[in-house]
């Protein structure tokens, strides 16, 4: 009885073998060798990006604070009424204000990326560091 069962699937014996499953398996690793690093570094540039989007908001917020007080603020709290109300998670912004100078600079550093971003209002120059 066993007998006639194997010589029937010898004939309609469908499935993969072991060399087309390992050639698969070595594209899939080849793929996610060459996938895994790009998205790290489109995450990089994502975390930079928003780092660069909130030292905008605050450039803005500081000018419409300074048109209002005549004076540029160190605290980001002071902010928020003026637009700049949330930083994005894990972003965190240090300023420095001159009362002599009356210029600013924004220091933006996140617990995302190493990257730094810094605004000064003297160059008016947005810079960022990884």
């Amino acid at each position: 009885m066993f007998e006639a069962v194997r010589k029937a699937r010898a004939g309609n014996e469908k499935g993969f073998t072991l060399i087309e499953l390992m050639i698969v398996v070595a594209i899939i690793g080849i793929l996610a060798a060459i996938a895994i690093p790009q998205f790290s570094a489109y995450r990089e540039r994502a975390y930079i990006a928003s780092m660069k989007a909130d030292c905008h908001s605050i450039k803005i917020a500081e000018e419409a604070y300074f048109v209002d007080n005549d004076i540029y603020t160190k605290v980001v709290d002071n902010l928020k009424s003026y637009g700049c109300a949330n930083l994005s998670v894990g972003n965190t912004a240090t300023l420095g204000a001159t009362d002599i100078q009356k210029d600013f600079s924004v220091a933006m550093t996140s617990t995302k990326t190493a990257a730094l971003v810094n605004y000064n209002s003297t160059t008016g120059e947005t810079v960022t560091t990884n």
